[in-house]
């Protein structure tokens, strides 16, 4: 009898878990990971096309009356930073985690790591360890979410125009690495892709997906 109890509360553990997020959280959602990419490795339509995608999956998931913005930099002239666009806080997860309560905190002591950032739909991205190794999050960006500065080296696939040669700049969503070291840690600065076409994405550990913040 012990062993069947305990098989029974093990499935209702399991079916608590997939329980998805009420309306009312997904209202209030001011975080995610996309749940899928764009499809075109680096080329996201530029910064436009990525902020389309991330409100195209928040209204899917009951979140639409929200300004949602991917958080991206861009290179050049006119170059964006991603810290900029994306408001001022708080976010919360679709489950009602906090992340961060300001742009400050989010690129110090956020509340970032696998089990909270999750997609729209409230899954688990998978990472490091896992079947498929997804947690290379396109960012472009510093570690403090800026434009990177000087030289003529590709960090933003074109600013998210290229699905071949070049480069961008991800994080790693589940902040764990190849290394005990603070890039192998960051969210948002981790390292850069093998070049800007979906295999080249795959080939470190990702697969073209964006973190989207609401940006009002």
């Amino acid at each position: 009898m012990k062993f069947h109890a305990a098989g029974a509360l093990a499935a209702v553990t399991l079916l608590a878990a997939a329980v998805p997020a009420s309306a009312q959280q997904a209202s209030e959602m001011g975080f995610f990971v996309t749940s899928t990419s764009i499809g075109k490795g680096g080329d996201l339509g530029g910064i436009e096309g990525a902020d389309k995608h991330c409100q195209t999956l928040a209204q899917a998931a009951g979140a639409g009356a929200k300004t949602w913005h991917a958080y991206l930099s861009t290179q050049g002239a006119g170059a964006v930073n991603a810290r900029d666009r994306i408001g001022k806080g708080p976010w919360t997860n679709v489950k009602g985690v906090q992340i961060a309560s300001s742009v400050d905190e989010l690129h110090g002591t956020n509340q970032l790591a696998k089990e909270t950032a999750l997609t729209e739909k409230g899954q688990t991205v998978m990472g490091r360890g896992d079947a498929v190794n997804l947690h290379d999050v396109l960012t472009g960006s510093t570690p403090e979410g800026r434009a990177t500065a000087g030289g003529t080296e590709d960090t933003t696939c074109g600013n998210w125009t290229r699905s071949g040669a070049g480069s961008a700049i991800v994080g790693h969503h589940d902040r764990n690495g190849l290394r005990d070291d603070a890039p192998s840690k960051s969210w948002n600065s981790s390292h850069a892709t093998r070049g800007c076409g979906m295999d080249a994405l795959k080939s470190t550990g990702g697969g073209g997906l964006l973190y989207c913040f609401a940006a009002d």
